[in-house]
């Protein structure tokens, strides 16, 4: 018999974005014959038009919550969807922690005989952009989390030692590190679409570093923006990187954001574009640079830095330890925007050391992050 499995927290598939809906898409894709899943969607963030909205998705079952799956409505969203999972079903996959915060009245329901399997994600109380209440709801639901589940995920060895040193040892198989995926970035696009690309963002092949995310302080973006613009302006020659900066980011979802693409526009060295959801486009910015910088300083294993190394460019990391994990310490890390800028110089000049960078990064991303991997591991813990 098959093993029935319900999909819990996230707004759906298809994906369009966000680490946890690449990981469901993944999974799915990725599915042995001996696992049916169910996965609760968002009807609130998932947008059909005028179409119905599907009830099956590359095998799997979809059911609909009419609340949205991120912000305040999460922690509801998450509850109404466990609560529509009491029976009948062998493993609940809970990713994030928001509805955690129920887990005692959740667990009183639930059949004995269904495995609790939960993906803490990245330590979502320690991110800056939270309130004192919202950080005390989100460590409140961790620590629950951690109480109630059967088994306990982390996507990177750093929040599973953090973990352990927070809650104690969990015991055998209570507690595992499974990362994310990349290898799904790969995609055909014709030499002649990949320059009629790079033509409309007036780029070359090998000319420039490209960085995508959210624009958000914990993502040092003013960071990057800064070091790229004053290595510009550098007086010494050999000071200047021989490529510009491209960062795409969602530049209009905070008066943060706004400013600080007011404040660099036009500056010498930095390009900033609006958000891509074109795969194609996305795909070719990303094979056509010449180093990737990263600059999340919070959360687990970041899908984006994942991705990049298939790319087998060099990478340009803030330097934290989910980082260091991630890249197995074969990336250039930086704190500010000063050491940013020597890490710049030196790739520009450094042609050698850069290109033999990259291709250890994909190596390591070759051997660790493929999705058929990561989809048996997660279906060992069913």
């Amino acid at each position: 018999m098959k093993k029935k499995v319900a999909i819990i927290g996230t707004q759906g598939v298809p994906a369009r974005y966000g680490g946890f809906e690449s990981l469901v898409e993944n999974l799915l894709e990725n599915a042995f014959d001996g696992v049916e899943y169910t996965v609760f969607c968002s009807s609130k963030d998932i947008k059909c038009g005028s179409a119905k909205q599907p009830a099956a998705y590359k095998g799997a079952r979809l059911k609909y919550v009419g609340l949205h799956a991120n912000g305040a409505q999460s922690i509801f969203y998450d509850l109404l969807s466990m609560l529509r999972c009491l029976h009948g079903y062998d493993t609940l996959l809970v990713l994030g922690v928001s509805g955690c915060l129920f887990l005692p009245l959740v667990r009183l329901f639930l059949s004995r005989k269904t495995k609790l399997v939960i993906n803490i994600d990245g330590l979502e109380h320690k991110r800056d952009k939270w309130n004192k209440l919202a950080r005390w709801i989100l460590l409140t639901s961790e620590k629950m989390a951690v109480r109630y589940a059967d088994t306990v995920i982390s996507d990177n060895q750093a929040i599973t030692d953090y973990v352990v040193a927070t809650y104690g040892p969990l015991g055998e198989d209570a507690l595992v590190t499974i990362a994310y995926g990349g290898d799904h970035v790969f995609r055909e696009v014709s030499q002649a679409r990949q320059r009629e690309i790079l033509k409309a963002y007036g780029l070359q092949p090998g000319g420039y570093a490209f960085s995508v995310c959210r624009i958000e302080p914990e993502n040092n973006c003013h960071v990057t923006l800064e070091a790229f613009a004053r290595a510009a302006e550098a007086e010494s020659e050999a000071a200047r990187p021989i490529f510009p900066l491209l960062l795409v980011g969602n530049w209009h979802h905070s008066e943060w954001a706004r400013e600080l693409r007011e404040r660099f526009q036009g500056v010498r060295g930095v390009l900033m574009a609006d958000a891509v959801y074109d795969l194609d486009v996305l795909y070719t910015l990303r094979s056509n640079a010449a180093v990737y910088v990263h600059g999340h300083s919070a959360g687990g294993t970041n899908p984006s830095l994942v991705e990049a190394m298939f790319f087998g460019r060099p990478i340009l990391a803030f330097d934290v330890p989910y980082n260091r994990e991630t890249t197995f310490g074969k990336a250039f890390y930086f704190q500010d925007a000063e050491s940013l800028m020597a890490g710049i110089a030196n790739l520009s000049t450094d042609v050698r050391e850069a290109s033999a960078a990259g291709a250890e990064l994909e190596r390591l991303a070759k051997e660790h992050y493929r999705w058929a991997d990561i989809a048996a591991h997660y279906e060992k813990i069913y």
